[in-house]
């Protein structure tokens, strides 16, 4: 099968078309942050830099970490961006930008999500790491996809619909579960586990109303008391969903891990989370480096 150039968009240089990267660019081991200038966060722990690239709001940093290759790329906000970035990695990794066909070898590559995140729990407290080995999308992507069932949890999904009363003019949420040899290598004894929400949007879609009702004003409310099979819904962010998805459908391994900032049930906000941030990541890039 050949991918037509409207397909599969390529700039003059080769390079794949948003991220403007090749082949030779990344690692197997690919750190994702939502902001660029914590790409450079990242970046500062590395040995040595071999590969810098920015377009619009991704930016890619290629270094080794105790002779470990890894690769750092921002993705902006949101599951929109997430489709980019996945697709875009996974073409590189798995289809010859010359020739435009798929190789014959499938490079499974690890996502590792670095974020921060919005607890719903009142036992889930600010300042805490929490890794999401399940990720739940209010943002409907993972709908436009074949094959999305056979990757989901549907009776996870029935039962939280049937809980909050799902209004219809809303995307079907989808549950996906992260990498379990991800979480397994990558968990320490200072995470919680937990069940994440990854909402298209800050305000409304996470229960917040500034100067825009809601459709339904008691939704974390709901949330909060949700469970099933003794698993809660632990947090809110905006990109897991997308990146357990779409990796899982291309064979890809991966997996959350964030600093709690907030904490929706008692109100409270970080006072400054960024050098949690850099601990989070000295932790993961010790464990991803064993």
């Amino acid at each position: 099968m050949k991918f037509e150039e409207s397909e599969l968009v390529i700039n003059q240089d080769g390079s794949i078309f948003h991220l403007h990267l090749f082949p030779e660019d990344i690692g197997n081991d690919i750190i994702l942050v939502g902001d660029p200038g914590r790409v450079e966060t990242v970046a500062s722990f590395f040995d040595d830099i071999e590969l810098k690239k920015q377009n619009r709001e991704f930016c890619t940093i290629t270094g080794t970490y105790n002779n470990k290759r890894i690769t750092v790329i921002s993705t902006g906000i949101g599951t929109d961006n997430i489709d980019i970035v996945v697709n875009e990695l996974d073409a590189i990794a798995n289809i010859n930008l010359k020739t435009r066909t798929e190789n014959k070898e499938h490079k499974a590559l690890n996502f590792i999500r670095i974020g921060t995140s919005g607890s719903l729990q009142e036992n889930v407290s600010i300042d805490s790491f929490l890794m999401s080995v399940r990720s739940i999308g209010f943002d409907g992507l993972l709908n436009f996809y074949a094959n999305r069932n056979s990757i989901s949890d549907l009776e996870f999904e029935e039962a939280l619909k049937k809980h909050v009363n799902w209004n219809n003019l809303l995307p079907s949420p989808y549950v996906v579960d992260a990498s379990e040899e991800l979480v397994n290598k990558l968990a320490s004894k200072n995470m919680t586990k937990g069940i994440t929400i990854s909402a298209p949007g800050f305000y409304g879609p996470q229960g917040r109303q500034l100067r825009l009702p809601i459709i339904d004003a008691n939704i974390n409310d709901k949330i909060e008391a949700f469970e099933f099979k003794n698993q809660k819904i632990t947090n809110y962010e905006m990109e897991s969903s997308a990146i357990f998805g779409l990796s899982k459908l291309l064979g890809h391994k991966a997996v959350t891990i964030c600093t709690i900032i907030a904490n929706r049930r008692t109100k409270e906000y970080s006072k400054d989370y960024k050098p949690l941030i850099k601990e989070l990541i000295k932790t993961v890039l010790d464990r991803l480096s064993i």
